[in-house]
Formats: structure tokens, sequence, C-alpha cells
């Protein structure tokens, strides 16, 4: 596979008192939530058909939380109904992210502005969210990242040096069968670059055209919010994989609408005993 090298952000990395005990989407390298910034609640995940649902309040502002789990540099690629917070296109995986250092965890409060400033994340109507102002509706109430690993660096070794004195015909005889040896193996291996440029180019196109596949649109979507300072820096990140080593997604949504869905669950309501006009003698107080 031809490497590829992927402009990124370094994102400031701040520690968040929890105030509650509910836990993140697990996953193997990075964990997802969400933070009401105007109460300092974590967001409970709720699980229902193998999605993930969090139950946002409309005006309120929030912040997408990202926990780096593993010793290792990845890169994140943070879509927010269906944009790039980044960069502002329509999300795709191969795009420019976060890169979160080993362990690290990030705050990430809106839309990136520049390098020192983002507009605010806001929970607000659908129709007033930045996606369907900006014409692409279809991913309102949807917050994913995109996970990468970094490719370790490979250690090419230099090429032996001969001394004059040792040096002899036959050790000249043998260099050319040498680097045969290694243009044959490079010839062996072009087939499996080949395939993976194909992999490549169809798991692209497979993202990018994925449909969502709830029946009715979220009430709830992510609106332009004033903007605040943000500072990052720019560093250079090497995908180990042409394709994300893992996708996590959480969708969004009023608390009534997903009451209404069926995610959140009522407690059940013990009908009450008619009430009748005479219903025995008058008890003691």
């Amino acid at each position: 596979m031809k490497s590829r090298f992927a402009s990124a952000l370094a994102a400031l990395f701040s520690t968040l008192a929890l105030t509650t005990s509910c836990a993140a989407h697990q996953h193997d390298l990075v964990d997802l939530q969400v933070v009401d910034r105007d109460n300092g609640r974590v967001l409970e995940i709720l699980h229902r058909n193998g999605r993930a649902y969090v139950a946002g309040e409309p005006g309120h502002r929030y912040a997408v939380m990202m926990q780096n789990k593993v010793g290792e540099r990845v890169m994140a690629v943070l879509s927010v109904d269906g944009v790039n917070a980044v960069t502002g296109e329509t999300a795709n995986p191969y795009q420019g992210g976060y890169v979160l250092g080993p362990y690290e965890r990030a705050e990430i409060n809106g839309w990136r502005k520049s390098m020192s400033e983002v507009a605010q994340f806001v929970f607000s109507a659908p129709e007033a969210s930045y996606a369907t102002r900006t014409g692409r509706p279809q991913n309102v109430g949807v917050i994913g990242i995109a996970v990468f690993r970094e490719r370790a660096p490979v250690y090419v070794p230099p090429p032996p040096v001969y001394r004059d004195d040792r040096y002899d015909y036959g050790r000249k005889a043998q260099a050319p069968s040498a680097m045969n040896e290694a243009d044959a193996m490079a010839q062996r291996r072009a087939p499996e670059a080949a395939a993976s440029a194909g992999a490549m180019k169809r798991s692209d196109g497979g993202y990018a055209e994925r449909e969502r596949s709830e029946d009715y649109a979220s009430e709830l979507g992510t609106g332009h919010g004033q903007r605040e300072w943000s500072q990052v820096g720019s560093t250079e990140f090497e995908r180990r994989s042409s394709r994300p080593d893992e996708v996590v997604e959480l969708q969004y949504d009023t608390y009534e609408h997903l009451v209404d869905r069926g995610v959140i669950r009522q407690p059940r309501q013990w009908p009450r005993e008619q009430p009748r006009a005479f219903a025995g003698f008058v008890p003691d107080p």
C-alpha cells in the first residue's frame, strides 16, 4: 500500500472532572463521550439494536470527549452531522483530524475555525444545524469518529561497505545477484500493494455512500455557536492502514423523541383504582 501522509491537528488536551459515573462508548482504541457544557454532565449512553444514543438538551453547548486507550498515537477524524469538524467538508475517513497522544484525552468544543478558535457545538433544531444550513441535512443527529493507528517508521539498513583490500572479484560478482534478489522481492510485493490500493478506493466510496438506517430523522442537530479560544498545533501523521482501524458512532436526539422511538423506556405506570364517592366509614386521621 502506498504510504499516505495526512495533515492533522494535535489537540490541546485537558482533564475534565466527570460529574457522573456513566461509562463511555467502550471501544478498543478510542472511547467517545458527549459532555453537556452548561450543566457539566456526561450524557448517559443508551443502547438499542446495536446502536448507541445520548439525549441532548436544545440550546445547550456540548463538547465531544475522545480518550485514547492505547500507548501510541492515533488519529481521530471527527464527524458531526456528517460534516468534518475540522475542515467543514462532507465527512470522509481519509480527511484530516485530531491526533491523540498515548492515553491522552481531548475535549473538542466546536467547529474548527482556525488554529486558535472554534465555533461552539450547540444542540439546536435540525433546520438550524450547521449541516442543514450548508445544504447537507442527510446525517443530522449523529457524531462519529474514524480512528487510525500510526504507521511505525521502517528502518532501512545502509548497504554494506567493502574495503578496497578485501573487495575481490568474487564479491563483485555477487553484488549484482543481491540487487536482483531485492528487485524480485519488490516485484512479488507489487500485487499486494495494488490490492491494498484497490481496497482503499472501494472502502472510501462505501463509507461516503452509506445511508442512515433510521426510519425518521433526529429532532436535534448541532448549530454553529459563538466563537471561543481553542489553541492547537499541526503535525504529520501516516496512517498504518488504508481503512479505519475503528469507527465509533453516537446518535443524539431530544429526550422526548428518544422515548417515542423506544430508546428510553419509561417506568410502567400501574393503573390507579377508580375513585368512588362512598368508599366506606371515616377512618382516624
